[in-house]
């Protein structure tokens, strides 16, 4: 249901009519409440129940919906019909922050999610990722233990910078998306003054069976803005919903956000023997090799009319494909087309993707049947397939078109390193090429105010990790934090 009749009068919640939706049922004015208030003790149930778990990480965040128009002929590389020149599709986009709870500030310093859902003709396709090209980890075995470090302690119940460094420090993989973090696009003024990148790699393969290695790149039509880090903790206490509140008001009043969308694609034979290993989730793709292409742009014009039905409830899962498009060898992403969905199971229920926010547009044929919650069905269809009852089911085998070759023992290592892998020198290029002056004197602020405090031997191991990054950047962290 997505609309009221607001004369209608109110009702139980099986369609009876209420007596009275302000008082209970009590033993004339002044006495007890009566147990067979039928109507007081659903109602108090209810409530009891309304709030469901919040999502771990990303609990914090809002959205809107909006649409994506692809301007230029991508074809070349992707069959995927939402990608096809001349093609509107709508889309809903939700923005977050990783670390914070649902009640916590809009800025404080973390990395903002960038999740998109495209309701497309061919089902619906999500795109999970985040204001920064990179991410802190490549294997998922490490996320849970990583999110741990990001959240609270066991005994305080606080929010740790000791166990967040000791973590980051001890996985030098975490370095490159630590420099972002540190840096300004830790703190963007708000989502619509923020960029937003896939991260991942993904695959694309057009209508030859062409197959293409692909990284989304979102970039902002409002310009590029950040907050200081005082300006920060003075709107955590003046407005702890500012980045919520800035995007709806301003789609509210007209002022339409848009987003540009570029891609990098690099031919499938090159990623083998490419410098860096392009399915490394702490690394990027250098544009000089593979420079951006134009696609489209997506416009958000519509604020929700129900935030927990249409926000809360949207299920987001880079699992979610379609045709012409496809995950790659990326450990993360591999990880994250489990758990995101599975996530979204225990958190909404069996048939999450029933609710309208989560629907595609499109009919569903599956074999999929029953669980909690369920409303759409296949009725008395046979439920399993084969089946001689004439409801249809593929079989046989194929190729995936989706798919890459593989083979070897099966063990539990790292990547095989390219010619230029490491850990350090792609963060040590972005402090000391891409920040300016100011926006490096910004991150050691922010580092050593941060690290203060930190016990030993992690601090140590935090000066040792920016020297690392930066051999003059971690020495000036080191002196300002002893004093010198």
């Amino acid at each position: 249901m997505t609309s009221f009749d607001p004369k209608a009068k109110s009702t139980t919640e099986n369609g009876a009519p209420r007596e009275s939706d302000r008082f209970s049922l009590s033993i004339s004015h002044d006495g007890p409440l009566l147990l067979h208030d039928i109507a007081l003790v659903e109602k108090l149930a209810r409530f009891d129940r309304e709030r469901i778990p919040e999502r771990s990480p990303h609990a914090k965040g809002s959205g809107a919906f909006g649409e994506l128009e692809v301007t230029e002929d991508v074809s070349q590389y992707t069959k995927a019909d939402l990608f096809q020149k001349g093609r509107k599709t709508p889309m809903l986009a939700r923005f977050s922050t990783v670390a914070g709870e649902l009640g916590s500030p809009d800025t404080w310093r973390d990395v903002r999610g960038f999740a998109l859902k495209f309701y497309t003709q061919e089902g619906n396709y999500d795109i999970t990722g985040n204001n920064t090209p990179v991410f802190f980890l490549r294997d998922p075995m490490k996320f849970p233990d990583f999110i741990h470090s990001q959240k609270r302690l066991p005994d305080s119940g606080l929010r740790s910078a000791t166990m967040q460094w000791d973590f980051w420090t001890l996985m030098p993989e975490s370095a490159h998306q630590v420099a972002y973090l540190m840096g300004p696009r830790g703190l963007p003024k708000t989502w619509r003054h923020m960029n937003g990148y896939g991260s991942h790699t993904y695959m694309w393969v057009n209508e030859s069976g062409e197959k293409f290695w692909v990284r989304y790149h979102f970039h902002t039509q409002q310009g590029v803005e950040y907050l200081s880090n005082e300006e920060a903790e003075r709107i955590a206490g003046e407005d702890a919903d500012a980045h919520r509140r800035d995007l709806f008001e301003a789609i509210e009043s007209g002022d339409h956000p848009k987003w540009d969308v570029h891609v990098q694609v690099m031919p499938y034979e090159d990623a083998k023997t490419y410098r860096f290993n392009p399915f490394d989730l702490t690394k990027t793709i250098s544009k000089k090799d593979y420079p951006l292409i134009k696609v489209g742009h997506f416009t958000l014009n519509r604020n929700p009319k129900n935030h927990f039905a249409e926000i809360e409830q949207a299920a987001f899962s880079p699992s979610n494909l379609v045709p012409g498009i496809g995950l790659s060898p990326d450990k993360m992403l591999l990880g994250r087309s489990f758990s995101y969905p599975d996530a979204q199971r225990n958190r909404l229920g069996t048939n999450f993707n029933q609710l309208p926010v989560n629907a595609p547009i499109v009919p569903t044929n599956s074999y999929d049947k029953e669980g909690a919650m369920q409303f759409h069905h296949s009725g008395d269809a046979p439920v399993y397939s084969p089946n001689s009852f004439g409801r249809a089911y593929q079989e046989g085998e194929v190729v995936s078109e989706t798919g890459w070759e593989a083979d070897g023992e099966m063990i539990r290592a790292a990547y095989t390193l390219h010619a230029e892998d490491d850990d350090f020198t792609q963060p040590g290029i972005l402090v000391r090429e891409v920040f300016s002056e100011e926006e490096r004197e910004g991150l050691i602020e922010t580092v050593a105010g941060g690290v203060a405090d930190i016990p030993e031997p992690v601090l140590s191991r935090v000066f040792e990790y920016w020297k690392n990054i930066d051999q003059e950047v971690g020495e000036r962290i080191e002196a300002k934090v002893k004093g010198a």
